[in-house]
């Protein structure tokens, strides 16, 4: 029986709406939420709320009328394949309580390890509120500087996907525009009326004295804890942002004197620019810090126009290289995170995961590498501060099925399968592919990618199905990844070479 798990590909037309009309349409269901459960990868607790009688039985599904886009996502089977299909192989309900879903940052409890990362998203003391009220356990503010900036207009670019969904992420954004002064009342606001809240005081010096000076001034208004940004590719005048966060030497320094002006945690996050991570935190753990707070974006360049030969974002005929985020970026954090939570110089730092969340199974795969906190900017730009309820949903539903009492328990467990070499990969058996002939709707695909890039072992039948030639098979799974119905799996035999 195949796993009954639902896919982005089954509703690429839906718009995630504000306020969604289908919602408002229906009277019986919010299917909003349920889509985005969906959308979300968190279509088993989606499951679990949902009603012990389908009330979409019959229902002449007025939710499809409504759309923004009439009839092309298909709402109603959506719904009946969450009451159907999933809800029955559930093995268990969603938890009642977020309980398991609490642990600490530095020894200061956090309600949930997800917070805001330091950038537009947490920006003011308004967007902070709301991110509050809708379930964040707190947020690392844009970071607080004594510059005079002025941002660029556009600042934002994108490569998108099929739907229109953001893949990868660039900005040439700065450090927040407010003075420290009215930074410094925000968090004092917040802290007041949000007091289990994480306050993350995210800070630029240009000298010894102004980290020392910000740092200071953080803790005396309510900050839990520092981050030191070493990191931001938009800011390297003078040896500001990511210039440092690439010599040690002034990572330790900066670290030392942020960590003279107060007694609060500090953690320093630190560039992807680099070959190794792991200089820089040993060398910020030298220098006072707690933590270490990683990946920044990668600098970058994307969408030349073939027309004007200016990249994006095009400012007056002038583009700049900028910083890269987005799921695209999520394997080269998590490298990083699996560098950082493997090296025993940096044991019992915590390490703040970010790039690329989306989803609770993007944040899991952090925790299992050695992350203690989850941080999120492109995510709630694109979809809102509204995705933390598939977050924690998401997160919470697999603790309990994994039998785990609390987060921290898969922190790490990931770990010690991942090698920095490939010498230690077993080479002498061959996992053969799966075809599931039943989900094969005859495209070829498979057979094609087999040819042009793997080893022709995949032939058309007569019935447009595909023929594996064991003989000529290495076991490689091209196939696997290119089905656009995944209809292909793994076997469970494994043939050993001779």
């Amino acid at each position: 029986m195949f796993q009954k798990i639902m896919f982005r590909s089954d509703m690429l037309r839906c718009a995630l709406c504000a306020d969604a009309p289908c919602g408002r349409a229906c009277g019986r269901l919010d299917t909003a939420v349920f889509l985005r459960s969906i959308w979300f990868d968190d279509e088993k607790a989606a499951a679990s709320r949902f009603p012990a009688e389908n009330p979409c039985a019959g229902c002449p599904a007025p939710c499809e009328d409504a759309c923004v886009r009439a009839h092309e996502v298909p709402i109603r089977s959506l719904m009946t394949r969450l009451h159907d299909e999933v809800k029955p192989d559930l093995e268990l309900p969603l938890p009642d309580t977020e309980e398991r879903l609490r642990t600490r940052l530095c020894g200061i409890p956090l309600e949930n390890p997800f917070l805001l990362s330091s950038s537009v998203v947490a920006s003011t003391y308004d967007m902070c509120a709301r991110a509050f009220e809708a379930g964040w356990a707190g947020a690392a503010f844009k970071t607080i500087c004594s510059f005079d900036i002025h941002e660029a207009s556009p600042r934002f670019s994108a490569i998108t996907g099929d739907n229109g969904s953001i893949i990868g992420f660039k900005n040439i954004e700065q450090l927040s525009d407010h003075s420290v002064t009215e930074n410094m009342e925000i968090f004092r606001r917040l802290k007041a009326k949000y007091p289990t809240k994480f306050i993350l005081a995210s800070i630029m010096g240009q000298n010894d004295e102004e980290w020392e000076e910000l740092s200071r001034l953080c803790e005396e208004n309510g900050a839990d804890a520092v981050e030191l940004n070493f990191s931001c590719p938009n800011m390297m005048e003078g040896g500001l942002g990511s210039d440092i966060g690439q010599v040690p030497e002034l990572v330790e320094r900066f670290t030392a004197a942020a960590r003279r002006g107060a007694r609060i945690p500090i953690l320093a996050k630190l560039t992807p620019n680099v070959d190794k991570m792991s200089p820089a935190a040993e060398a910020a753990r030298r220098g006072g810090a707690d933590g270490i707070a990683a990946i920044n974006t990668i600098k970058s360049v994307i969408n030349v126009n073939p027309y004007t030969y200016v990249s994006e974002p095009s400012v007056h005929g002038m583009s700049a290289i900028g910083g890269y985020s987005g799921n695209a970026v999520k394997p080269i954090s998590l490298r990083f995170i699996t560098e950082m939570g493997q090296n025993p110089a940096l044991a019992g730092m915590h390490l703040s995961a970010m790039g690329g969340v989306e989803t609770w199974k993007d944040a899991l795969e952090y925790i299992l590498l050695g992350a203690g906190s989850i941080q999120v900017t492109t995510a709630v730009m694109q979809y809102g501060y509204r995705i933390i309820d598939d977050l924690k949903a998401g997160l919470n539903m697999y603790l309990a099925e994994a039998g785990f009492s609390a987060v921290d328990e898969a922190r790490g467990l990931a770990l010690e399968s991942v090698s920095e070499t490939t010498d230690v990969i077993e080479r002498d058996t061959i996992n053969f592919p799966k075809f599931h002939r039943e989900k094969c709707i005859g495209c070829g695909r498979c057979a094609i990618s087999c040819a042009d890039g793997g080893h022709q072992a995949i032939r058309f039948g007569e019935d447009r199905k595909p023929v594996l030639d064991g003989k000529k098979c290495v076991g490689c799974h091209l196939c696997v990844l290119v089905c656009p119905e995944r209809a292909i799996g793994s076997a469970r035999r494994r043939i050993t070479r001779a």
